[in-house]
């Protein structure tokens, strides 16, 4: 076991090198670049054996990275933003055939306009694609879930790519001290890959063809993908149980904060999840019984877990980095629908949309979720989704747009 100062990026590229990957199919995009950066050094040096090729564009990345693992390969590839949306139509190609492989995204807001802050509309477009998705916090994280997600991948229950995502820029070149663990360890925790479907080998003539389904059939292999998609909530617990056995660290499909009294509970995914916590210990402090619900999976949704962790509570703030235009935030839609689908009394919720672009999420900002979460507890005031967002961000916002001499609509937030 060593331990070096990572970034998110660094911590991706040593835990695919750790899981001896065979092939990387690339395409570099910012804030990605990085990951195949280093891997390419890897495999220029002799310290992974195996094939690296940088490809046109995303679309033809993802399809080379199925295609390959239909021949029993371990392939890895990553990616970011645009790049993941140009790669959609590849993404449900390639988790219909059911290959296991592990794509990493590095998460940033969508064009237009353009920014290079993260937020989670370009990995949520691809929530109903058939890829796992494992949402990450920090560094060290990174490495063991990538590791965890080719576990996941090859078991013969699940035989379906798996997502990592992490945050652009707020993780992806943020430095943490990371445990790179031992490779023998790594070696018995993920054995090589052995291949559950018949593979295409250059020895012997093997023919396959895409059919045209009629709808009978077509509905039965897309709810077949589904079942295992369901599937991987007790794979992800067996191969999470067997890594905190031998690394010590464990990882559920959700993760508690302070929530052995809460009364209150904030639910957030990803990086910013760490300024959450930041604000539960600040109204700890004040003798506020407030907890955090840091969901992990997102697909496929642990809806027990979620209702089990919520049950009783008495109010649930979710706050989204993503919207849904018309909608308003994805994951808090999911959320109160798995609550209300219980026979229990739900908690009050309320939706918040913050950090898009990368936007900070302020102390003040926190104070305004609770206020809104106590008035919720006493009845009083609903707005159906509320953005965080300043006083002081919005006259940024008019005189910006005051010098470029357009006048600004709505009111200040």
């Amino acid at each position: 076991m060593v331990r070096k100062m990572l970034t998110g990026n660094a911590a991706a590229a040593w835990g695919a090198r750790l899981a001896n990957i065979d092939y990387v199919p690339a395409f570099p995009i910012t804030p990605q670049t990085e990951i195949i950066e280093s891997l390419a050094e890897w495999f220029a040096d002799g310290t992974l054996s195996g094939k690296f090729v940088t490809m046109d564009s995303e679309h033809s990345m993802i399809t080379a990275a199925g295609a390959a693992a239909t021949t029993g390969v371990r392939t890895f590839t990553a990616t970011s933003s645009q790049g993941l949306i140009y790669a959609m139509e590849a993404l449900y190609t390639v988790s219909g055939w059911r290959v296991p492989l592990v794509l990493v995204n590095v998460s940033r807001g969508l064009s237009s306009p353009i920014t290079l802050g993260p937020d989670h509309n370009d990995v949520l477009a691809a929530r109903d694609t058939g890829f796992i998705q494992i949402h990450v916090e920090t560094c060290q994280e990174v490495l063991d879930s990538v590791l965890m997600a080719f576990r996941i991948a090859e078991d013969s229950r699940v035989s379906l790519p798996v997502l990592v995502n992490l945050d652009g820029f707020f993780l992806s070149f943020t430095r943490e001290s990371a445990e790179i663990p031992d490779a023998n360890l790594v070696q018995e925790f993920l054995p090589a890959f052995r291949s559950h479907h018949p593979v295409f080998k250059g020895s012997q003539s093997v023919a396959q063809g895409v059919a045209v389904l009629d709808g009978a059939a077509y509905s039965y292999f897309r709810y077949q993908m589904h079942r295992a998609v369901e599937n991987a909530l007790e794979v992800h617990e067996e191969v999470a149980e067997d890594f905190y056995r031998l690394f010590g660290r464990r990882y559920g499909a959700l993760e508690e904060y302070r929530m052995e009294d809460a009364e209150t509970v904030l639910v957030m995914a990803g990086s910013f999840s760490t300024k959450g916590k930041a604000a539960v210990n600040r109204w700890r402090e004040q003798g506020r019984k407030v907890g955090l619900v840091r969901l992990r999976l997102i697909r496929p949704q642990p809806a027990a877990e979620l209702v089990r962790s919520l049950a009783g509570r008495k109010a649930v703030g979710v706050i989204d980095q993503n919207i849904s235009p018309g909608l308003g935030g994805i994951l808090y839609q999911e959320i109160a629908g798995a609550l209300a689908s219980t026979a229990e009394r739900p908690p009050v919720m309320r939706s918040f949309i913050g950090g898009l672009g990368g936007k900070d999420i302020s102390s003040a900002e926190f104070d305004r979720v609770l206020e809104v979460l106590d008035e919720a507890r006493s009845g009083e005031g609903h707005v159906p989704c509320e953005l965080l967002f300043t006083d002081a961000e919005y006259q940024q916002v008019r005189t910006a747009l005051s010098v470029a001499g357009k006048p600004l609509k709505g009111e200040a937030l």
